[in-house]
């Protein structure tokens, strides 16, 4: 009677908060938006850094971008609640060390995912209105760039290889995951200059986690729960 009363109905006063059965698709959902968001932005604005304006004269360009502009607050959104299903799974086996860095890099990540976003979302409108001059165009360029590749991707790699590192102390994913992901983050770190396409890497890698994860089910009752089940029914 007691497992039913910790499984079902409502909860009480103290009662854990248990992570919802759709929160397991968070990271699904954000690889889907993410990869869609850069594939857009990157057919749609040139890579030569001598075209910084003539995507703007093109409506279909700006309409492709403003939709990939559109989609990456959402794959932030995504991403935080994805955050919170590996915390989840780690529950008390978590290590403060490398939770603190895990936690950390995500936000940044996303933090400045949403800056690079909003620098490219006020240029767009800015060129809706009228045709901004060169120099306004190259900054906003060097901006989005430097926040979207330089920082936001390094971000992308330490989160990787913290997530590497705690999914293989705890063993909540498969092995080959783990290899995986300390592939994915060197080729951040070190591939992203080579070229732009290689911030795909990040959300497909996520997207391999996400699926390894839900496919695993959920996972045990932590330390907590066994010890609140033990004191009810004793």
């Amino acid at each position: 009677m007691t497992e039913g009363v910790l499984d079902q109905g409502p909860l009480r006063r103290g009662s854990p908060l248990r992570t919802p059965r759709a929160a397991a698709v968070a990271g699904i959902v954000f690889s889907v938006l993410m990869i869609s968001a850069l594939v857009l932005l990157r057919i749609s604005i040139p890579a030569h850094p001598g075209d910084v304006g003539t995507w703007l004269t093109s409506s279909g360009r700006r309409a492709a971008v403003a939709i990939g502009l559109n989609l990456v607050p959402f794959a932030g959104i995504a991403f935080l609640w994805f955050i919170g299903v590996i915390r989840d799974r780690v529950g008390e086996r978590e290590d403060r060390f490398f939770a603190s860095v895990f936690l950390g890099s995500g936000l940044l990540f996303v933090a400045m995912l949403f800056a690079a976003a909003a620098v490219s979302g006020g240029l767009i409108a800015d060129a809706v209105s009228g045709r901004p001059d060169t120099s306004t165009l190259a900054l906003a360029r060097n901006v989005t760039s430097s926040l979207l590749n330089v920082y936001s991707m390094r971000m992308a790699a330490v989160f990787t290889l913290s997530t590497v590192t705690i999914a293989r102390r705890t063993q909540i994913v498969s092995r080959w995951l783990t290899v995986a992901g300390l592939a994915a983050a060197l080729v951040l770190i070190i591939g992203i200059g080579i070229s732009p396409w290689v911030e795909l890497v990040f959300p497909a890698w996520i997207l391999a986690l996400s699926v390894d994860i839900l496919a695993a089910g959920p996972r045990d009752a932590s330390g907590a729960d066994q010890a609140l089940r033990g004191q009810l029914q004793a």
